[in-house]
């Protein structure tokens, strides 16, 4: 059997796990004995901690799982760590690190971005993960899926205490700075391998840490990155998804989300209508909260200011949070994009996914780049997963990697 063929079977035989844990548990609400992170602690840093080096970690516990509510027979180590904003400034977050029952050998570490796209901390993993609310049950397969291969997960709350829900820089940090601590709570060294994975809202997080990587966390040892569903021009993507029946809900949630990270204060551009949605959403995330089908962004924004990309510091949003503007990565990547209209998969443009591939193999770096026809967002991530964790997992063995650059760049 390949690597290959391996890392598919023990990915399903994960699934198949998680499942049986599942259907012999009764999946509850939120567990109400979970404190909200606004009102635990542990989510506060000790005096001082802002002069702490980025991936320090400041907080550590020992934790329970059970995202969706059912109960899992794991426990888990969440560490407070430092990190920095999208302007360089301190923050502190915290990451979910879960070793394999059936890990042996040497220490691998998988990064998993979810797509939690919160506005509101009762959505941050740390928390959904210990039965607190907010979670997305694929997210709790997904994972399964990796402890299966007997890899170590790290799940970091990458959006940072501003909720910064499509901030590139920021997320990307602290996706590093998780993996630093994550490293330092393991007390393993910096050469430990490690691979990276996010879809859809976790892409941001998990393509902007592959380019800040090689200047921002240099000592890490990267090996392989799988990023699906990105929106590589935040522009073409509001564009795509205003006034669509579906997708038009993630409008005024990833511009308050980027705006809270760039300290941009929307109010003044926004029509009354505008005013109330942002009041509306404000502490909710995208798979909880309040729907608008059919959205235009012109009836979030005044008379005056139809032309969004001419408000002043949201052309600096869009401008930082173009993909592949900010640094080149080092590590192979493999990239996944849905096109079920000729465009994209209903909410990210195919053809700037391509574009990215074609423009990082121009710069050296290794990309295989897959793309889902007739496939939606939600069946692009289907289609992406198990070819992701197959992807780690030849890295981790040590297979060089093939890669799409021939055909993307002739």
């Amino acid at each position: 059997m390949t690597i290959r063929n391996r890392c598919r079977t023990t990915f399903a035989a994960g699934l198949i796990a998680f499942s049986s844990i599942v259907a012999a548990t009764v999946p509850a609400s939120a567990d109400t004995t979970v404190p909200l992170p606004g009102d635990d602690p542990f989510y506060r840093g000790p005096d001082g901690w802002q002069a702490s080096t980025p991936g320090s970690v400041l907080h550590t516990r020992t934790v329970s799982l059970a995202p969706t509510g059912a109960q899992l027979p794991l426990e888990a180590t969440q560490v407070l760590y430092a990190t920095t904003d999208q302007f360089g400034k301190p923050d502190a977050t915290v990451a979910t690190v879960i070793r394999s029952p059936s890990a042996s050998g040497p220490l691998r570490i998988v990064s998993y971005q979810t797509a939690y796209d919160s506005l509101t901390a009762s959505c941050d993993p740390s928390y959904a993960l210990r039965g607190g609310g907010g979670g997305a049950p694929q997210d709790a397969v997904i994972i399964a899926g990796y402890l299966a291969a007997g890899l170590t997960v790290v799940v970091s709350d990458y959006e940072g205490t501003k909720l910064a829900y499509g901030a590139g820089r920021l997320s990307g940090n602290a996706t590093l700075d998780g993996i630093r601590a994550a490293l330092h709570a393991l007390d393993a060294p910096a050469t430990t391998p490690v691979g990276m994975s996010g879809f859809s809202g976790g892409s941001i997080a998990t393509e902007f840490a592959a380019e800040l990587a090689p200047t921002y966390a240099p000592e890490l040892n990267i090996i392989g990155v799988t990023a699906g569903g990105m929106p590589v021009d935040m522009a073409a993507t509001i564009d795509y998804v205003d006034g669509s029946p579906e997708w038009a809900l993630v409008l005024p949630y990833v511009m308050q989300g980027a705006a809270r990270g760039f300290n941009l204060d929307l109010t003044p551009y926004l029509s009354d209508y505008g005013r109330e949605v942002m009041t509306q959403i404000a502490d909710h995330c995208v798979s909880n909260g309040p729907h608008f089908p059919g959205l235009r962004l012109s009836q979030l924004l005044r008379p005056d200011h139809q032309n969004y990309q001419e408000i002043p510091g949201f052309t600096r949003i869009l401008a930082e949070n173009h993909m592949g503007d900010t640094g080149t990565p080092t590590a192979p990547m493999l990239f996944g994009a849905g096109n079920v209209d000729g465009i994209g998969d209903g909410v990210i443009v195919a053809a700037g996914e391509r574009t990215l591939a074609t423009d990082f193999c121009r710069r050296g770096l290794s990309v295989q780049y897959n793309e889902y026809p007739a496939s939606n967002h939600l069946l692009a991530a289907l289609q992406f997963t198990p070819t992701a964790q197959a992807f780690l997992m030849d890295r981790f063995a040590g297979t060089p990697p093939a890669d799409d650059c021939s055909n993307l760049t002739r």
